[in-house]
């Protein structure tokens, strides 16, 4: 069984392999702005995306997107704006998140695209 670390890294890897076949250019990976960090940042035509991803074995104690809480949204945007800031960007922006569930050793995972998350 694959550790929590593990797991969380397959997920990220599922993540870009969906979003690369739905067109998106992937830009950075594990962005970290100190302990904050952006999972995928990719574009999309002349928006820039912001992607989150969780990825759970299972979804017995909820949905791998409930995790995007408040205290998670409040971490991302000071990282987002500190990524706009700090790129120069000047054009449209969007927060998405990616659900992941499964394991790799076990069947076909689950993904789920949430696109224009509000960051509130």
């Amino acid at each position: 069984m694959a550790t929590h670390n593990d797991l969380g890294a397959w997920g990220e890897a599922l993540a870009v392999d969906y979003l690369q076949r739905k067109g998106y250019i992937i830009e950075e990976r594990n962005w970290k702005l100190g302990h904050r960090d952006i999972d995928i940042i990719a574009t999309n035509g002349h928006m820039v995306v912001f992607v989150e991803v969780k990825t759970r074995s299972n979804n017995v104690f909820g949905e791998p997107e409930d995790a995007v809480n408040y205290m998670k949204l409040r971490h991302l945007r000071t990282a987002i704006n500190h990524y706009v800031k700090y790129k120069h960007l000047d054009c449209d922006i969007r927060f998405d998140v990616v659900s992941v569930i499964g394991t790799p050793d076990i069947g076909t995972p689950v993904i789920k695209h949430f696109e224009d998350v509000p960051m509130y």
